[in-house]
């Protein structure tokens, strides 16, 4: 029994020494391995950064015109005075009317009233035909046209009388010439046509515009001396 307690105490003396040495003994180290991490670096766009701009506002004066600004190097040309008697006009000549078959047209006065109550009421007419030897009538064409508006009459066909040489004359009036009634004022346009013996053309002007005008008759009243009685 000894014998054997003595072998129990020596096996677990034994044993306790060897957990000493175990935990006596040095714990190695453990040196960490370095292991390579891939860090994202973004690459370079192309979009350039514009950077931003000031601007700072002029301001700008109503009515007022900049000052022009001249170069140094530019020469101011001289003034070349012209004389005045080397000055010449603009002249604008009036435009010519056809008068084929005619020498001259007069027509006197170029103004007169409608009816017969004011004077002048009527306008004499005196033409000289080119060729008295072919021309042996004249026609005397006239209308109303209106002063402010686009209307005009029928055209008024009128003979005139020869009085020898190539010369005709005629004195025209509103009562003669179709739609008097509508046109109180108007211009009167005209225009004379001659033919041959036997009726025909031999000669036409143009159309005589804006030249003769009929105006309106406004009798003024007669004042007559009152009858006085005692």
């Amino acid at each position: 029994m000894k014998k054997t307690s003595l072998l129990f105490l020596c096996a677990f003396l034994l044993s306790a020494c060897t957990m000493e040495q175990l935990f006596l003994l040095p714990v190695p180290m453990t040196t960490p391995v370095l292991t390579a991490t891939n860090t994202y670096t973004p690459l370079p766009t192309a979009t350039p950064v514009t950077p931003t701009l000031t601007f700072t506002p002029t301001p700008t004066l109503s009515g007022v015109k900049p000052p022009t600004s001249i170069p140094e190097d530019t020469a101011t040309p001289e003034r070349t005075v012209t004389p005045f008697s080397l000055i010449t006009p603009a002249f604008t000549p009036f435009p010519t009317i056809q008068m084929e078959g005619f020498v001259s047209i007069l027509a006197s006065p170029d103004t007169f009233y409608k009816g017969t109550k004011c004077t002048p009421s009527s306008v004499r007419f005196t033409v000289q035909v080119t060729d008295p030897a072919n021309i042996k009538y004249a026609l005397l064409f006239a209308r109303f046209k209106s002063l402010r508006a686009e209307r005009a009459s029928k055209w008024t066909s009128i003979p005139m009388q020869t009085v020898g040489a190539g010369t005709f004359i005629h004195d025209l009036s509103s009562e003669q010439m179709l739609e008097d009634a509508f046109f109180q004022s108007a211009w009167v346009e005209y225009q004379l046509v001659g033919t041959t013996q036997s009726g025909v053309e031999a000669g036409r002007t143009d159309i005589f515009k804006q030249k003769m005008t009929m105006l309106e008759c406004v009798p003024t009243p007669t004042m007559t001396p009152a009858t006085v009685k005692p």
